[in-house]
């Protein structure tokens, strides 16, 4: 594990007052600046390839993955904690991976579930503000500069999404995969909340203002997925038959309200 004082900028550790003042996604985005950036992003693109090629090549004999999000905060008395740790080594257990942030908190936990059962345990790292490190119980483990390059890892090596509460980071990701299972970029893609009461009142949400205004279809709805039960969630991680006929009739509806937008 790093210490407090290691900061992660892709591949390279610096400490102390090597320690930059804003991260690489951050200067990436900022149109504040001077404008001589114009003369360093074809340089940023070819890092920016380097990033999918050392992701794409570190993961690409994976195997069977799920990913595994949730929050970095949970401390580690906390029961989901101990619920994302089940969580893990139930996934090996069904010959999965677990692809996690490899992080602390809820991260750590589903990691630790994985690796002490046996299996591939999965840490892809960010570089932040605020350096969390890969914890412990990463076996295979890939950091990043750029949030967009390594979401694209969380989806192309993983058969489903596990997704335990958590903040902004977590919500990012699931929405993002909502999204992609609608537009059919990925199939047979099950996504599955743990942990109802947390999940209970974003639920209400979509079911009511979001549904009832039409800015999603009935079927869309089914795309979430939500128990208790870790053995469940294991099970609709596996058998995707369930929800491949949610995504069907979800593209069918989208398909369907394009189609009235276009004539009214």
């Amino acid at each position: 594990m790093g210490s407090s004082r290691d900061y992660r900028k892709g591949p390279v550790t610096l400490r102390r007052g090597l320690v930059p003042h804003s991260t690489t996604d951050q200067r990436l985005l900022d149109s504040r600046g001077p404008s001589d950036w114009v003369h360093t992003d074809p340089w940023r693109v070819l890092r920016i390839q380097s990033e999918f090629v050392e992701g794409l090549g570190a993961l690409a004999e994976l195997g069977p993955a799920i990913s595994v999000f949730g929050s970095a905060r949970t401390p580690r008395t906390d029961p989901e904690y101990a619920l994302a740790e089940k969580l893990g080594a139930a996934l090996v257990e069904a010959g999965f991976a677990v692809i996690t942030g490899g992080g602390p908190g809820a991260m750590e936990a589903a990691n630790k579930g994985a690796s002490e059962a046996g299996g591939v345990s999965v840490g892809l790292g960010i570089e932040l503000p605020f350096e969390q490190g890969i914890n412990q119980w990463v076996d295979l483990a890939v950091n990043f500069r750029y949030f967009f390059a390594r979401k694209t890892m969380f989806v192309k090596y993983a058969q489903g999404f596990a997704v335990l509460p958590g903040g902004f980071g977590t919500l990012d990701e699931l929405f993002e995969a909502l999204v992609l299972v609608q537009t059919h970029k990925v199939t047979s893609f099950p996504i599955v909340l743990v942990g109802r009461d947390y999940w209970q009142g974003l639920l209400e949400w979509v079911k009511g203002p979001v549904l009832r205004r039409g800015m999603i279809s009935p079927p869309d709805v089914e795309l979430l997925n939500v128990t208790d039960d870790v053995d469940e969630a294991v099970a609709m991680l596996v058998d995707s038959r369930p929800q491949r006929e949610h995504e069907r009739r979800s593209a069918q509806a989208t398909a369907a309200a394009a189609a009235a937008a276009e004539g009214s």
